[in-house]
Parts: structure tokens; C-alpha cells; sequence
């Protein structure tokens, strides 16, 4: 295990630069937005083009790996990435901030394929959950750590994006310069989208309003915490509120998940989030603190709902389709996220700043009333029949490829081929 991180320090430190600036440009640029008065509708489609590149780019990206390896990939698309956030100063128009950000959404799409396919072909049998956790902490913690970044200058300024560039650009060297060899090129993933519903509508649907209410949120909570009266440090409390409160009760839902009907978690977790939502939305006037506390609440049982979406549809899943169904969910929970920020946006316009929580609310309390008529028309599925539950975050269809539940699809693809 030990080796195998250190084969993979290079990857992970560029992947630690990398996802700092990420998490520092998602929330400077609805601010910054706002600054610039765009209305809360072209706010909202910055989000929405983000994600249509997201899924565009986790389909087309790995032909583009195949063609010419793991490291120019990842050098190629950071170089989009840095160029975008230069431009975004150069050129404050919503179509062409529009056009960046799908471009952006591209280029991370790319570099989450190429970095989880390298972590996946280095990653041993033992080490499989370990290098996933590793990763996945990482991630959590520089994206928080970018988001820190934005108190440090003026959003208004050129410095916060020039802060991004530098920071993409670094993030570039320590793989460039690795002697670990490139792994092999990945294989496109297979999907059948039409084939999940069948499979499971409660994960599906599931996957798609986490999608509606996260993408949502990461593209404009920053401008209700703005017109909720929170300055710039208060802002990065809320959105790092809800992100660390997620990460921190992704484990107890899934461990609870794993031990009761997963979908009594959905529902219990849909609930307190609609809960927290239609606080945010409502409350005349709350205190600086009490916005950051609810925005903590509404994060801790929203953000878990993905993993345990995915955890369920895989019950359901045979041994052979594991990464097929992980990795279409990915892309429904995509469609979710960039239809989100249109529909929240355009809510926001005729209610106010509170029409954001009150989108999150509806689909949660939809999702909620949907997941409870399925379980009265469907009876539990028997604990040991079920996959244990994995934190995973929403990267690329290629991560779950490094998931420790998939390796019984590649105990029984191998089993198959011996049987031929």
C-alpha cells in the first residue's frame, strides 16, 4: 500500500493543486458574477452550460486519452482550464463566460477520467479502498481549501483568477515530471441509460434530483448567501459548511443504509433537507449564524443522498454491471445538475433569493413521496443480497472502475473467460 502511494504522489499532489483552484473558481465566479450584474437566470445557465460540458466530456475524453496518453491529456486540458479563468477577466459577458465554463466543464470531465483511470490501473487488490478513500479525501479537503482562497483577495479583482491560473498551471509540473510509467489506455464505458430506470427508480430518480438540487446549490448559493447579507468570509462559511457537513455524514447514513431498507435513508435524509430548505427559504431575517448552521443541515443530509442512491441501484445490479450502472447514474445525476441551475435560476428571479431553497425543497419532498410509493409496491430486498455502501463523489464513469464492489465484476468476467 505504502509503494503504491508512492508511485502515485506525483498524480496525487498535481490532483491537490488541481482541485484547489477548481474549488476557488466555482465560488468566486457567481460572485464575481454578481458583482457584475448578471441576472440571476445567466447566473444560473453558467451552471447549466458547466455541467452540459461535464457530460459531454465524460463521454468524448477517453478517445482523447486513448489517442495520446494519460499525461498530455492531463496537460492539455489543465492549460484550457487556466487559459478559461484569465479570460473570464478579459472578456465579463455572460455568452462568454457561457462558452468558458462549458469548456471548463469539458477539461475537468477530461482530467477526472485520466487521473482516476491511472489511480485504477496502479491500485492492487488490497489497496483498492484505500487509494479510493485517500482520493477522495483529498478531493474533499482542497476543495474546501479553495473555496478558504476567496477571502484572501477581492472577488471584484483581477488577483482571484490569476490566483486560479497560477495555481492550474502548478498543478501541471509534478506530473509532467514523474518517472512513474503511463498505465494503459482506458476502454470507453458502456451505457445504458433507459436500462437503470428498469433497474432501479428509486436510484435513478434518485441520482437525477441530487443532481437538480446539488448543481443547484454550487451554482447559486453563493449569490443567496450574497443577498442574504453575508459577506465574503460568511459566504465561504456557508458553502464550506454544507460541504463538510456532507462529507461528515456520508458514513453514518451509509453504514445505517447498510443495515436497514436503504430506502428509509432516502426518504429520512429527502426529508430533513427539504426540512432545512424550507427554513433557508422562509426565515425572515436569520442571523449570519444561523444561515451557516442551516446551510450545514441542509448539506449533511443532501449531499449523502448520491452515494446511497448509487449503493441502492447497485443492489439491484448483477456482478457484471456494477461500473456500466455506477457510471450511468454519474451521467443522470449530470443531466440533473445542468437543468438544476436553470430551473432554480429562473425561481429565484420572480420570488427572490429564498426561490433557490424552495426548488431544493420541492425536489426533495417529490423525491421523498416518489421513494415511498415504490416501497409500498416493492418489498425490501434481503440484507445479504445487497452491496455494502461506498462514499463515492461525482468525478467521472471511470472512478468506480477503482471501487472495491467492482471487483466482482471482474471476478466473474474472469470466471466467464475461463469457462470459454
Amino acid at each position: 500500500m505504502t509503494t503504491t502511494l508512492r508511485q502515485l504522489a506525483a498524480l496525487l499532489l498535481s490532483t491537490a493543486i488541481l482541485f484547489t483552484g477548481n474549488g476557488l473558481i466555482n465560488t468566486l465566479l457567481p460572485v464575481r458574477a454578481e458583482i457584475e450584474a448578471f441576472s440571476t437566470l445567466e447566473i444560473g445557465l453558467l451552471g447549466t452550460v458547466y455541467f452540459a460540458g461535464f457530460i459531454l466530456g465524460c463521454l468524448n475524453v477517453p478517445l482523447v486519452v486513448r489517442r495520446v496518453g494519460h499525461i498530455r491529456t492531463f496537460a492539455a486540458l489543465s492549460s484550457v482550464i487556466a487559459a478559461t479563468a484569465l479570460a473570464h477577466v478579459f472578456f465579463i459577458d455572460p455568452i462568454a463566460w457561457g462558452v468558458l465554463r462549458f469548456l471548463v466543464g469539458f477539461a475537468f470531465a477530461g482530467l477526472y477520467v485520466a487521473i482516476e483511470s491511472w489511480l485504477n490501473d496502479r491500485a492492487a487488490s488490497a489497496s483498492r479502498g484505500a487509494i479510493m478513500s485517500a482520493y477522495t479525501f483529498i478531493c474533499l479537503c482542497v476543495l474546501m481549501a479553495g473555496q478558504f482562497l476567496l477571502t484572501a483577495y477581492d472577488p471584484a479583482g483581477f488577483e482571484p483568477f490569476a490566483l486560479v491560473a497560477i495555481l492550474i498551471a502548478i498543478a501541471l509540473v509534478p506530473v509532467s515530471l514523474t518517472k512513474a510509467p503511463e498505465p494503459p489506455r482506458p476502454v470507453t464505458i458502456g451505457l445504458d441509460i433507459a436500462g437503470l430506470w428498469r433497474l432501479s427508480p428509486v436510484g435513478f430518480v434518485g441520482c437525477l434530483s441530487v443532481g437538480l438540487v446539488n448543481g443547484s446549490f454550487w451554482s447559486l448559493g453563493p449569490v443567496f448567501a450574497s443577498r442574504s447579507g453575508l459577506d465574503i468570509d460568511g459566504l465561504v462559511y456557508f458553502i464550506a459548511g454544507a460541504t463538510l457537513a456532507g462529507a461528515l455524514l456520508q458514513w453514518p447514513l451509509g453504514l445505517v443504509s447498510d443495515r436497514i431498507d436503504r430506502r428509509f435513508v432516502i426518504v429520512g435524509a429527502t426529508l430533513c433537507a427539504a426540512a432545512s430548505g424550507v427554513l433557508l427559504s422562509t426565515w425572515a431575517e436569520p442571523s449570519h449564524l444561523l444561515l451557516i448552521g442551516l446551510s450545514a443541515a441542509f448539506g449533511g443530509f443532501a449531499m449523502p443522498l448520491y452515494a446511497v442512491s448509487v449503493a441502492h441501484a447497485n443492489d439491484h445490479a448483477t456482478d457484471t454491471r456494477f461500473v456500466a450502472t455506477a457510471g450511468g447514474l454519474l451521467l443522470v445525476y449530470g443531466i440533473g445538475a445542468s437543468l438544476g441551475p436553470l430551473i432554480a435560476s429562473a425561481l429565484m428571479g420572480h420570488y427572490g433569493s429564498g426561490g433557490l431553497f424552495m426548488f431544493t425543497s420541492s425536489v426533495h419532498m417529490a423525491l421523498a413521496l416518489f421513494t415511498i410509493v415504490r416501497m409500498a409496491l416493492r418489498p425490501r430486498r434481503a440484507a445479504e443480497d445487497r452491496t455494502g455502501f461506498v462514499a463515492v463523489p461525482r468525478t467521472s464513469p471511470t472512478l468506480y472502475e477503482l471501487d472495491p464492489r467492482s471487483e466482482a465484476e471482474s471476478e466473474a468476467e474472469s470466471d466467464g473467460d475461463t469457462a470459454r
